[in-house]
């Protein structure tokens, strides 16, 4: 784990997930399968390590707590003060940004969102958050240089592209009235990205997946702290059930043996 990157790389690379033209952003674009395991500690905590240091400065998690996470996450107190909380912050409180939300609006023109629920506001769930990672391009004639085929027109730069590298879309005629299954990019169907050789991060594609699946899987965490526990405890649950099923049945069986 690294301690969360400083203030103002997290103000330059503000991930802000809004724009005032996209109404139904990603819609109908086929999603692909995030595979998230929120069993996989292992994956949660490179997940927690991630965000926290390239997003947290801007985009807090209000409805969840350092305390919390550490307990949920299988980490101590040192480590989570150590390497993801950052200075001033508490244990005990909540994992909110020390982004100010009206500085924020005059340099933003918008305060980033809060992302605790992020993976459950979307149709598609976790889903739409691992393909929004993953489908950042370089689009010079956007604000900030970049643009997102999941999230069209969304006022964000791409905060991992030294980790994946600078995309450019790839792209065929759209049919007349057909439908681009990847999304469009200007009025065009994406068939796929390409990363030229002098623009390549620093991370391979595989890698880059697993970057993009982990912090998928923390943002799914945090949307619903409880369910990794509760399906665990599910599990015995149904054991439980299936035994006492068992029982009962011999139980019947025995009780009406003489009168039948």
């Amino acid at each position: 784990m690294t301690k969360p990157v400083s203030f103002f790389r997290g103000l330059m690379a503000a991930a802000v997930l809004i724009s005032g033209s996209v109404s139904a952003a990603g819609a109908g674009i086929e999603m692909e399968s995030a595979q998230v395991d929120l069993g996989n500690k292992g994956s949660l905590q490179r997940g927690a390590a991630l965000y926290m240091n390239y997003c947290a400065s801007c985009h807090s998690l209000g409805y969840q707590r350092y305390s919390r996470m550490a307990e949920d996450l299988g980490l101590t107190d040192e480590q989570v003060t150590k390497y993801l909380m950052p200075e001033g912050a508490k244990f005990g409180e909540a994992m909110n940004t020390g982004l100010d939300p009206v500085q924020a609006t005059a340099w933003l023109g918008k305060a980033p969102p809060d992302l605790s629920l992020i993976a459950r506001r979307k149709a598609e769930g976790a889903d739409w958050v691992y393909n929004y990672l993953k489908s950042f391009y370089v689009d010079e004639s956007r604000p900030m240089g970049w643009n997102n085929t999941v999230f069209p027109n969304a006022s964000m730069p791409h905060v991992l592209w030294e980790l994946q590298g600078s995309q450019h879309p790839l792209t065929e005629a759209k049919p007349e009235g057909g439908h681009c299954p990847k999304g469009e990019v200007n009025g065009q169907c994406l068939t796929g990205f390409s990363i030229p050789e002098h623009k390549k991060g620093s991370l391979s594609a595989e890698e880059y997946d697993q970057v993009a699946r982990d912090i998928t899987a923390f943002l799914a965490y945090v949307g619903e702290p409880s369910a990794a526990k509760r399906e665990s405890i599910g599990v015995w649950a149904v054991l439980f059930l299936a035994l006492f099923t068992l029982l009962a049945y011999f139980l019947n069986k025995e009780y009406w043996r003489d009168i039948h």
